[in-house]
């Protein structure tokens, strides 16, 4: 068995962590949704700079805490441990064991690691991993249980480790050391259990609204709803429900955390909830397994009242009351070969349909596939890009034209 070396008392302060000087943190995006991430912050009063991967800000323990309950197209928040230099793992060693781990680690948490190497002496991700291990364990006098490595890419990592997560990053040999506050990824807010055949990640669905200017002024509308992960962000976003309102974060285990500050938090944005949505939230599938998913996924998140789902084709959309609206769904992208062809019609009878249907509505559709998008003819601009399931897409956004077609040569397809 290995020995520990002799405990060395940790320097941990009794000062409150609001009279430390701020912390350095950062909220993780997919790319293209950096600045929506920062239009979230700033409108929950936090100044921010958004940068490539995310937006950078600064604050207490309690912004932290804010920033994992309220953001809705973030992947995670992190907060910066320490930067410091090294170029051979002795000076890695000296150096790691200063760090104030304490603050992160309660006893009998376990850790994991994501460590990424960029032109630097210190290549070997695993042997830099293992150095942190050591200076954990001499800095905290204890056994530390290691878990999984994190997968290097933000995106594939699954994030639902009950571990601390430290997040390593070396680029010309100079390490920034950060600490996951946020454990399981945020787009897992904790009610998709059933999911549709290409399902839609909750934050990229969110940031489809924001993006598109959606804010539960007119209805919304689905017409390929699969699981309904935007239908039920918007009606999160309609009811003024924060997501993490229903999940478990990391940073709830650090020593340093006021145990009063998260009931105060969570009592507060549950107090700021709406009792149903002001607006109308409808969505419609083919596929009656898609809506089943739908409704049982509504209902975990508490919006089931504020969703109505119906199975039929694009072509039985009725018409809405409202001269003003939103139309957002993420149809099939063709990506495999031979699918092109055989999603020609379904493109071209949902332009059709938008067109007919809802004149003077705007339409948000994120899309994989420049040679379908012509299919819809609507005036549609690209807003953002980034990435779905590893696939890029685009975002487009525009209003569907004025002048209306005939709706009795609708039916019948779709």
């Amino acid at each position: 068995m290995r020995r520990l070396p002799a405990r060395r008392p940790p320097s941990r302060s009794t000062t409150p962590s609001s009279s430390r000087s701020a912390l350095e943190c950062f909220a993780v995006a997919a790319p293209g949704i950096e600045p929506i991430v920062a239009a979230e912050l700033t409108a929950l009063g936090i100044p921010n700079r958004p940068v490539e991967g995310g937006v950078a800000f600064e604050g207490s323990l309690e912004t932290v805490a804010r920033a994992n309950l309220w953001l809705r197209t973030a992947s995670r928040v992190i907060v910066r441990v320490a930067s410091f230099r090294a170029q051979a793992f002795h000076e890695l060693e000296r150096l790691a064991r200063a760090l104030p781990w304490e603050r992160y680690l309660a006893a009998g948490t376990a850790v994991r690691f994501r460590v990424t190497s960029r032109k630097s002496r210190l290549y070997h991700t695993d042997a830099v991993a293992e150095r942190f291990v050591e200076a954990i364990e001499h800095r905290l006098g204890r056994r530390t249980a290691i878990a999984p490595h994190a997968a290097p890419d933000e995106s594939e990592d699954a994030g639902e480790s009950d571990a601390q997560l430290f997040v390593i990053r070396i680029a010309r040999d100079v390490l920034t050391v950060s600490a996951d506050s946020s454990g399981a990824l945020l787009h897992l807010r904790g009610y998709r259990q059933a999911v549709g055949k290409a399902p839609l990640r909750e934050t990229l669905a969110a940031a489809m609204l924001a993006a598109s200017g959606w804010s539960a002024a007119g209805p919304l509308v689905d017409p390929m709803c699969g699981s309904g992960t935007i239908l039920i962000e918007g009606a999160l976003l309609a009811r003024q429900i924060a997501p993490g309102l229903r999940r478990r974060f990391m940073f709830l285990e650090w020593p340093e955390l006021d145990a009063r500050l998260w009931p105060r938090l969570h009592g507060e944005a549950t107090a700021a909830m709406l009792p149903s949505s002001p607006v109308s939230i409808r969505g419609s599938d083919r596929d009656a397994g898609a809506i089943a998913a739908a409704r049982a996924n509504a209902d975990r998140a508490g919006v089931a009242a504020d969703v109505e789902l119906t199975e039929r084709p694009i072509s039985a959309l009725d018409f809405e009351a409202d001269d003003h609206g939103l139309l957002a769904t993420n149809p099939p992208y063709g990506v495999r070969v031979g699918e092109t062809r055989a999603l020609r019609d379904l493109y071209a009878r949902l332009g059709q349909v938008a067109r007919a249907n809802r004149p003077g509505w705007r339409v948000a559709l994120l899309s994989g596939n420049p040679r379908l998008d012509a299919q819809l003819r609507l005036p549609l601009h690209e807003k953002l890009r980034t990435r779905n399931g590893g696939i890029p897409v685009r975002l487009l956004v525009g209003e569907v034209p004025k002048s209306v077609e005939p709706a009795a040569s609708l039916r019948g397809g779709g």
